[in-house]
Order: C-alpha cells, then structure tokens, then sequence
C-alpha cells in the first residue's frame, strides 16, 4: 500500500460512496493517510486537495464484540455538535461492510497538536501548558453539563449497574484476547470487583460517555 492508500481505507469506493451521499462534497481525488497514535480505532485523514475529513473504522483483523462500535460514536458525536462541547461536525454513517470492509463514519477535520509526552509540551513553556490543561477541564465542564435527554441521547447507555458491567466486560475481552500472562492483572480484577462503589441510579453524561467505550 503506498501512503495515499492506507490499509484499510478504499479511497475508490470511499469517494463512490461521498459522491452518491454527499453530492458535490468532494471536488477532486481524494488522498488519504493513517493518523498514528491512537491504541484503538483506526484514524484517517482524507483530502481532495481544497478540503479535508477524518475516517474512522475498527482495527484490521480480530475485533472483539460489542467493541469499536462506530455507530455509537457517530450518534454521540452527532448529538453534541450542535452544543458548546468541541466536537467535529459528523459527515455520514456508513454500515455497509462491502465499502471499506467494517462499518466506519467520516467527520470534519479539525486542525489541532496532540501532545502526548511531557517533552511535546516543554516548547510551549509553563503558562500555555497550564492553559492547555485547563481548558481541557473546561471541556469536561462542558460534557458534564449537558442533558443527554436534550440532544437526543435519554436511551444512551444503561446507568443502573455500568460500573459491574463494565468490569465483567473487561474480564471477558481480557480473557478472550490474552496473548501473555500479565503479572497481577486478575488479582487488580478482582480487587476491583471487591470495592467497587454503586453506579447511580440517575441518568448522568459521565455514565453515558463512558459507555462509549463499551
């Protein structure tokens, strides 16, 4: 694959499909790249040469159930575009595995650094770092104050008991994708499942989010 044509990523249908969704969305040929980085779902960038959208399917290969579901992650994305929470406007939802081999969805592109390392950020100097991080908590305000029920999302997710579910999910894709023993790893699962506190009862954003995850 040369890099205008990543694995997993068929620019000819992907463009099919754009031009028969979204008429007149794409000018010219689209090129595309895999965005590195990421430990989960596969991430591109897909240009025309004017404008630019970002792809996101599931990882080649084994994917475990109930994981790397993207209509889940199109519907939360479409349901808080519209607030004040910063999110990329959502593009189109696409479930037909003959067109890039997975479900997958496209989303604008918004220009910004991921800094992952404490060295990434030493050029910014001590004060834009701090107002990096908090306005990184400003956004979690943002999430945390919006009402699922107002944007469409009052069915998101199943408060009552996420936090037991969550960590028997977990055990079951551990044990389904073990591959090495990992020291303590079921001692910490079972600590966990000792102290783990209640899920509240009422309907909040942090256990709908979360339940993205999932």
């Amino acid at each position: 694959m040369t890099p205008d044509h990543p694995p997993g990523l068929d620019l000819g249908r992907l463009r099919a499909l754009l031009d028969r969704e979204r008429p007149g969305l794409v000018d010219g040929p689209l090129t595309g790249r895999l965005i590195e980085g990421g430990r989960s779902n596969l991430t591109y960038a897909v240009d025309d040469g004017a404008s630019r959208w970002v792809v996101r399917r599931p990882p080649l290969g084994h994917v475990l159930a109930t994981a790397h579901d993207m209509r889940r992650e199109h519907r939360v994305i479409a349901a808080l575009h519209p607030t004040s929470v910063p999110v990329p406007r959502p593009v189109l939802l696409c479930e037909d595995e003959e067109v890039l081999g997975a479900p997958f969805y496209v989303m604008e592109f918004v220009e910004g650094t991921p800094y992952r390392t404490a060295e990434q950020l030493l050029p910014l100097g001590a004060e834009r770092t701090r107002g990096a991080v908090l306005s990184l908590v400003d956004t979690l305000v943002e999430l945390h104050a919006v009402d699922p029920a107002a944007v469409g999302l009052a069915d998101f997710g199943r408060p009552e008991g996420f936090l037991d579910r969550q960590l028997r999910r977990w055990g079951k894709q551990l044990d389904a994708s073990r591959s090495r023993d990992l020291a303590g790893i079921d001692e910490l699962h079972a600590a966990l499942g000792r102290s783990l506190p209640s899920s509240p009862a009422r309907r909040s954003c942090t256990a709908t989010t979360a339940s993205t995850t999932s």
